[in-house]
């Protein structure tokens, strides 16, 4: 690429981060977000989601948004008025009633349209419903730059394929899919994903066609996982282990190995409620997709239900029965609390009249409190539980010795099936 390019990330979170650690090893980036302490911890080199290693991200930090290849960090948008290419990161929740909440979007696109300038090139990498790239998000450029789309300024969508907690599956060893708002600028914005992504990259022929094919990647994986948390329904009925026969069932070459689960986070528990709306707007209403979220929806009380039912069987008290709850996060080996479904879980078995104590070394106390007002503790409990119910398969609980946490007649529940044969039960 011939041109000087200079990139802002809008957004340092599970997404940006990474994404702006990565192009700083080969461009001068800025990564800007509004949350003052996150960047003042980011610029002493520490990144609370674990997706950077301190290490690694003290390699590309700069003290200045000039120098010639790293990245500084801000929470100034002075310090991205030079750059060319603006990269949106920010997160797509649902609101209380599932419907998709563009607020980040607007204010981040709003943002960066007061310091657009001629020829810049602004790329969103949020999960969005085929559209919004250019019938939400660029009007409000055109709004707060005064400059017109197509002819002053231009627009990609890179769908961000971040799995957070997965040191495996890093930013720059997945496959990229890119787009741009002409042919030309479909190419530009290929080629600079093409420079830092070493699993390479799918030019798609329209930004539509990006957004779609993102918002369908989680929707399938909340429907196939729908379809196991059924079957794992269904087993429990006959008397029958679900992973007994998911094992046998995967001896087939084409056989999806999906499991049952408490499907939350910001992707598969959200994406499929931006697709369904879209299609309601253009009058068809989803029936598969929307089945399968309710399903996995409703898992978080079924498996309450279910470890009631075994504290029965085994003669222990329910009504005042103290429970420890191992995890809090959406999934494992992630401090991130978003839309978990463990949640949903703590609130039934809470409803039975259990006490229950929530530990997650990894979790954020004071986050957890403010978004969901529960309490959780970072350190092992002091003492012993009538029931412990393995919620989140972190590589530090299954270092645990259980025994030293359960009482004498205690049940011990494995919603995520890694515990083998020491579990009384599991999904």
């Amino acid at each position: 690429m011939k041109e000087d390019i200079k990139i802002a990330i809008i957004g340092l979170g599970y997404v940006g981060l990474p994404l702006a650690r990565l192009f700083a090893t080969k461009y001068p980036v800025v990564g800007f977000d509004i949350n003052e302490s996150r960047v003042e911890s980011l610029k002493a080199g520490v990144d609370s989601t674990l997706e950077v290693e301190d290490d690694v991200l003290k390699k590309v930090l700069v003290d200045s948004p000039n120098v010639k290849n790293g990245l500084f960090c801000t929470t100034s948008l002075n310090d991205i008025t030079n750059c060319n290419y603006f990269i949106i990161t920010v997160p797509t929740p649902v609101d209380r009633n599932n419907r998709p909440d563009l607020t980040p979007l607007y204010k981040s696109s709003e943002s960066v349209g007061k310091v657009l300038k001629k020829g810049d090139i602004v790329i969103y990498e949020s999960t969005v419903y085929p559209g919004v790239t250019e019938e939400q998000c660029v009007p409000v450029l055109e709004k707060f730059s005064g400059l017109k789309f197509n002819e002053d300024f231009f627009a990609g969508y890179s769908p961000e394929r971040i799995n957070p907690g997965d040191k495996e599956h890093t930013v720059e060893k997945i496959l990229k899919v890119t787009s741009g708002s002409t042919p030309e600028i479909g190419l530009k914005v290929d080629s600079l994903y093409k420079s830092v992504i070493t699993a390479g990259t799918h030019l798609a022929p329209s930004i539509k066609v990006a957004e779609a094919a993102k918002v369908i990647e989680n929707s399938q994986r909340d429907i196939n996982i729908a379809f196991v948390n059924e079957l794992a329904k269904i087993f429990n009925l006959m008397n029958i282990d679900t992973q007994e026969v998911l094992t046998a069932a995967a001896t087939k070459w084409n056989f999806l190995p999906f499991k049952p689960g408490l499907v939350g986070g910001h992707c598969i528990g959200v994406d499929p409620y931006y697709l369904a709306q879209r299609a309601q707007e253009f009058g068809y209403h989803p029936e598969i997709i929307l089945a399968g979220r309710r399903l996995n929806d409703s898992m978080g009380e079924y498996v309450a239900s279910q470890v009631v039912k075994l504290m029965i069987k085994k003669g222990i008290s329910v009504n005042g029965a103290n429970l420890l709850m191992l995890g809090i996060t959406f999934k494992e080996n992630c401090p991130d609390v978003r839309n978990t479904k463990i949640v949903d879980v703590v609130k039934a078995l809470k409803e039975y009249g259990i006490s229950v104590t929530i530990y997650d070394p990894l979790a954020n106390v004071e986050e957890v409190k403010k978004e969901y007002k529960l309490i959780t503790i970072n350190s092992v409990p002091n003492e012993k539980f009538d029931a412990v119910v393995l919620g989140v398969a972190h590589a530090e609980f299954l270092k645990l010795n259980f025994s030293e946490l359960q009482k004498t007649n205690s049940l011990l529940y494995d919603v995520k099936g890694v515990l083998g044969t020491i579990a009384d039960n599991r999904l």
